[in-house]
């Protein structure tokens, strides 16, 4: 028991290993990444989701679960039909070293069916971070990903009702296309 409890704390200490001022990426392409899902199947991002808008919640840190799940939530409650994806992203060797033990508590904690859900990045991790910044890492990135991979929303300071709308409009937007 005490050895996870070290693993934990090494793991948040360590998940954000350099500081990237953030940076507003809508109109950008997102970084082609490697990641795999809980189910252990490879997802390459952006290009699994080509032909279709999608919803990317990144997150640096365990504690940005909490934003991500009001995100979630608020997607839920005002019935916002869009495809989205739990990214966490995580950078540094170490991380990398643990990523079996990581992802495995990951699955303890999800239910089965939401694996496909959640695509974990470590190899790309850190580039991942440098491209929106890290700063504030508790916030979820949400980034709302055109039919080409292009960002056509972003935002990185935390769950705001303001924000679900603006994020609604430009999904709305998308789909009108």
């Amino acid at each position: 028991m005490r050895y996870l409890l070290v693993m934990f704390i090494a793991v948040n200490l360590m998940s954000c290993s350099a500081s990237y001022q953030n940076n507003d990426v809508t109109g950008k392409n997102f970084p082609v990444v490697s990641g795999e899902n809980l189910e252990k199947t490879p997802v390459t991002i952006p290009h699994a989701f080509a032909g279709q808008p999608v919803l990317l919640l990144v997150g640096y840190k365990q504690d940005a679960q909490f934003d991500i799940d009001r995100w979630l939530i608020g997607l839920d409650m005002t019935q916002t039909a869009v495809l989205a994806y739990e990214i966490p992203t995580i950078a540094g060797m170490f991380p990398r070293m643990f990523s079996t033990m990581i992802d495995n508590g990951m699955r303890a904690g999800i239910p089965k069916e939401l694996w496909q859900g959640v695509i974990t990045v470590y190899q790309d991790g850190e580039r991942v971070q440098a491209f929106t910044g890290n700063i504030n890492p508790n916030n979820a990135r949400v980034l709302l990903l055109d039919r080409t991979g292009k960002i056509v929303y972003f935002y990185d300071r935390g769950f705001s009702i303001n924000a679900l709308n603006e994020l609604r409009v430009a999904l709305n937007q998308e789909l009108v296309k």
